[in-house]
């Protein structure tokens, strides 16, 4: 994994502290709490650490978990690893830039790929379309 080089005062210097949990302490947003989960423009959703182009937004739905959800990633923008917290085994998605934590994806979504990468807000940004 090739993550950008950042000591952990860089990153608590350059994202709020509820980020900083959820992003370099692998933490989780309260479910329903992100605004993204009411985010239908067009754009793309990006990581919240280092600007990483994640989601096309025409891959997101709503899996009614309280987070946002999508069924696809950019090619090469994530990378998983196994999970065993939280006493159950999970696959956790981190950004393939930073190595920041983003969430965990699941085997339940939707056509065309069946995966649901449940997203924290948190660790995202959303830049909409520009017209």
């Amino acid at each position: 994994m090739a993550h950008d080089e950042k000591t952990e005062a860089e990153w608590r210097k350059t994202l709020t502290p509820e980020q900083f949990r959820i992003l370099r302490q692998h933490g989780t947003e309260r479910p329903g709490s992100s605004p993204l989960n009411a985010e239908h423009r067009a754009g793309e959703y990006l990581c919240a650490g280092c600007g990483e182009k994640l989601f096309e937004s025409d891959t997101k739905f709503d899996a009614h978990c309280g987070w946002p959800s999508f069924h696809t990633a950019r090619d090469g923008a994530t990378q998983t690893r196994t999970d065993n917290s939280h006493f159950m085994t999970r696959t956790e998605v981190l950004c393939a830039k930073c190595g920041g934590h983003l969430g965990h994806v699941f085997d339940d979504g939707p056509a065309p790929t069946g995966l649901r990468y449940c997203m924290n807000g948190a660790a995202l940004n959303f830049e909409p379309e520009k017209k």
